[in-house]
């Protein structure tokens, strides 16, 4: 099963794909809900290069490593990988003249319902968004 969310940006594409694979920009945009956060991130944007970030919880309690192997980088317009359980993830990044709608597709998990998944990486993205938005 895959899901897909979307959000526009109102931000020119520079900054959005700036943002979106900055390491320095992702520990402030990525995580999901507020008592969350990225403390570190590396990224190696090319065929065959390697992401990840490690999430855990404000409070210590639990964490983990979220990462892949990208398959298809298309500069200022698309970003596929595969992640380390296999899942496959495409992110299309359309510039339009006020902003940039993003796209993200990814296969579903099969431990947590298909509605969790998909309001975990909303509000992934929606942070993303308003990160990249504040800084204009």
């Amino acid at each position: 099963m895959k899901i897909t969310i979307e959000r526009f940006v109102r931000a020119p594409i520079s900054a959005v794909w700036a943002a979106w694979n900055d390491p320095a920009d992702i520990v402030q945009w990525n995580s999901a809900q507020d008592d969350w956060h990225t403390t570190r991130a590396t990224v190696d944007l090319r065929e065959g290069g390697t992401f990840l970030s490690r999430m855990e919880a404000k409070d210590g309690s639990v964490g983990f490593d979220f990462g892949g192997t990208y398959t298809r980088v298309v500069p200022g317009e698309a970003i596929d990988y595969r992640m380390g359980d296999g899942r496959e993830v495409r992110n299309v990044f359309a510039a339009r003249p006020d902003g940039v709608h993003v796209t993200v597709t990814f296969d579903a998990e099969r431990e947590n319902p298909p509605e969790l998944q998909r309001q975990g990486w909303q509000a992934i993205l929606d942070n993303f968004g308003r990160h990249v938005e504040g800084k204009q």
